[in-house]
This record gives structure tokens, sequence and C-alpha cells, in this order.
């Protein structure tokens, strides 16, 4: 049997998704049943203990198809990445409406009521995905409001399936000084392939999760004279993108934040610890230069 990479490929000893039949060995098969993301921000983790690390980061309204649910633990797989792994149970939601916008900023607050001055529920990341009910206006503000009362300022949230535009530059900068997290992927932590992957999504495009996948399979490889707006340079575990030719913004345990660079600078800091860039890669080719 094929020994297949647990991160995108749901197997154990004891169940696995039914798609992996006759290549994996396996106890029982299962479908598995569709589920939604209920909290702001839930940690995907690669195994159902708090104490392990965090693999990456799933958003409200986000899809996962749930294989295995066991004490608190759910073990499911994210329908946008495919990325597997185990989060609590209180964290998903069966059945309900289905989400209608996305928060296109980098951070909103869910208010009770249409009301700046009520203490805010919640704070939303970028990328969020929530059921609008109606609308409301409140001392010159306007507000969507979703089906349990709750508001968002409608200015920052975008109806699901109207995302455009080519500038995921321009998405990524806004992220300038977010503190960086490993296995981050939102607009309260983030880290350096959650950054590529959340601002990609926000123009409409796939992006695969880890460096290592981002690096393999996203876009073509480039050689580094042929650098532009929008390109990628890999080193051994990291990944930054170039704003222009000479600068880079990048997710970094350096700084601990999302950071404008040198690209020439950051080759010299980060080739003491991981050595020269292993290469450099166009995610689209339509991407305006």
């Amino acid at each position: 049997m094929t020994m297949l990479d647990r991160r995108l490929h749901a197997y154990r000893p004891d169940l696995a998704e039914a798609g992996l039949e006759g290549k994996v060995q396996a106890s029982r098969f299962v479908e598995g049943a569709p589920a939604r993301v209920a909290l702001p921000v839930v940690a995907l983790r690669p195994e159902p203990e708090l104490a392990r690390g965090i693999d990456t980061e799933l958003l409200l309204g986000e899809e996962v198809t749930v294989y295995d649910r066991a004490d608190d633990w759910c073990w499911v797989k994210a329908v946008s990445d495919g990325y597997v792994g185990y989060l609590e149970a209180e964290a998903l939601t069966q059945g309900g409406p289905e989400p209608t916008h996305i928060v296109t900023v980098q951070r909103t607050f869910l208010y009770p009521e249409p009301e700046l001055r009520k203490p805010h529920r919640s704070i939303l990341s970028m990328g969020s995905r929530v059921h609008v009910a109606g609308e409301a206006e409140a001392r010159g503000n306007h507000y969507v409001v979703l089906a349990d009362g709750t508001a968002i300022f409608a200015r920052h949230v975008q109806p699901i399936g109207a995302l455009d535009g080519d500038d995921y530059v321009g998405i990524a900068a806004r992220f300038l000084e977010t503190p960086y997290l490993w296995g981050g992927r939102s607009g309260l932590g983030i880290d350096c392939s959650g950054l590529i992957q959340l601002a990609m999504l926000m123009t409409g495009r796939q992006a695969p999760r880890d460096t290592d996948m981002q690096a393999s399979g996203l876009g073509e490889p480039i050689d580094r004279s042929e650098i532009r707006r929008g390109d990628l340079v890999f080193w051994k575990g990291h990944v930054a993108i170039f704003e222009d030719p000479q600068t880079i913004l990048h997710a970094n345990g350096h700084s601990m934040t999302v950071a404008r660079e040198n690209f020439e600078a950051a080759v010299e800091r980060i080739g003491v610890l991981y050595e020269r860039p292993t290469g450099y890669r166009r995610p689209f080719r339509t991407f305006p230069g």
C-alpha cells in the first residue's frame, strides 16, 4: 500500500476516507459528514490534544468533512484546501443557513446588534463566511444583520462569489505588522504560507496550505532574473511574496510579524540559518506585471 501525505489524506489503521479504499490499509472506510466551522478561528492539530502544535487554522463558516467524532474531538478534512486534522467538536455545526458573505477586511467586530457602542461579541478575520439575513441603519452606519441578530459593518463584507481583482499582493500588504503565529491563518496571527494562501483566496484563487506544497505545486518555476510583482521566493520551510523585484512581504519569525523587507538583505539574514533561496515561482501567468 502507498504511504500518502497525512496532511492531505484522511487515513488511520482503524478508519479512512472512502476515496482511499484500495490505496491504504484501514479497518473501515467512510464517506464522512458535512459540517461548518462555528467559531471565529479554530486550530487544526495533527493529534486530538491541546498540547500538540497547530498545523493550520479554519475560519468561521468554512466547510469540513467529518470522518470521526470521539469524546470532544472531530477528525476532519477541510473542503477549501483538503487539509486533514483534529479540532474540538464544539467548533463545528451541522445544518443551518449557507454563508452568503465573506469578510474582506483584515479584522472586523461582530456586534450583538447594529450598534457600534455595544460590547462586541467576537473578532472575525478576513476570509470568515457568514449568512446575512438582513440589513440595518444605526447612527448613520450601515450594517448587515445575521440570523441571530448580531451585526457587522456592511462595508466589511462582500457577497461570496463576488471577489474580483488580481492584486493578492495588495491584500497581503494589509496584514503588515500582524503577529506571526506558527500555523496561523487569520488576521489575528498568521504564518508565511498562510499569508500567501489567504491573500490568494481573497482574489478567488486556490493555493496549497504549506510551504513545501506551494514550492512544488503552485504555478510554475521561474528564474531570479524574471522576478516581478506577485512572484514567490522559497527557502527551506519559508516563503515570501515579491511586492516588486527588490522588496518582499512575508510573515516571519525574525520580526514576529508580517513585514516588508529588502530582498537581498533578507537573503543575507536568512542565509545564516537556512541557506540560500531554494527556488522562485510565478503562481499565475495572468498576474499584471
